[in-house]
């Protein structure tokens, strides 16, 4: 769900930190490399040097472990070390040139006539939102019984969670939808707690929070609701976002707004 220019940025860091540890691994090595052959099916191992005579270099005794170990290692290290750097050079470039908005930046950089006379190849992100947002859906009935919470958007939601989850998203501008139907076959229909939009793939995602886990009948329909969201091909940390709650562990401001920053920004 991430944009190509963050998943680029993560693969770098990783890159980074291989390149980190390797340097340090190949300080205080020995000098020179190793070359290994056969005779008679058994290895041989030769210690070459710089100004060495022999072009395979000087015999190792196999006894002589540490040496050999060190200069194997050594060789495969500067192998990582090398193919580590040449791909994170190339990860710089392509994080330098990205620009995920180059596209919508051409539509919305023509003058007001042209935009009036083009049909975008891809929308621009904000005019696909209000269009997906303005789509009319009834979402699931509050009897006259059912207790609510107004949130700050002004509508119900069944819990303090949901309010909570809820007014983050309105602050932060992210569109979304409450309790809208969805239909997963081995289920019908249910109403997710939430549906978003996520910014990298421009496909519905849906937010359950799970509030009552300690509570075993409960717990029961949650994970059967999960397994069928995953028998439908939605997985979560894909197009599906789970939170929980227990009577005793509530759910912290920080995780919703970690969510937040990593599926929909």
């Amino acid at each position: 769900m991430q944009n190509l220019k963050a998943l680029l940025e993560e693969e770098l860091q990783h890159l980074e930190k291989i390149i980190e540890k390797t340097e340090s691994c190949l300080k205080d090595v020995p000098e020179g490399r190793i070359n290994i052959s056969e005779c008679h099916n058994v290895p041989q191992f030769f210690h070459y040097q710089m100004g060495c005579k022999n072009s395979k270099g000087t015999y190792i005794n196999k006894e002589n472990e540490e040496l050999i170990s060190a200069l194997v290692q050594k060789s495969y290290n500067t192998a990582v070390l090398k193919k580590a750097r040449i791909r994170a050079k190339k990860i710089k470039n392509l994080i330098k040139d990205y620009d995920k908005g180059e596209f919508e930046s051409i539509y919305l950089n023509q003058h007001p006539e042209r935009q009036k006379r083009i049909e975008p190849i891809e929308k621009p992100w904000s005019i696909y939102v209000d269009e997906w947002e303005s789509q009319s859906y009834r979402g699931k009935d509050f009897s006259d019984t059912t207790k609510y919470i107004l949130t700050d958007k002004g509508e119900k939601v069944r819990s303090k969670s949901e309010k909570i989850i809820a007014d983050y998203l309105f602050r932060k501008g992210i569109a979304y939808k409450y309790e809208c139907p969805l239909y997963l076959k081995g289920m019908g229909t249910i109403y997710p707690d939430f549906t978003l939009l996520s910014p990298a793939t421009r496909k519905e995602i849906y937010w359950e929070h799970c509030g009552l886990m300690d509570n075993y009948n409960y717990a029961f329909s949650a994970i059967k609701r999960i397994n069928i969201y995953q028998k439908n091909h939605i997985f979560p940390g894909d197009r599906l976002i789970l939170t929980f709650e227990t009577d005793k562990i509530v759910l912290e401001s920080e995780i919703i707004q970690k969510i937040v920053d990593k599926y929909l920004e």
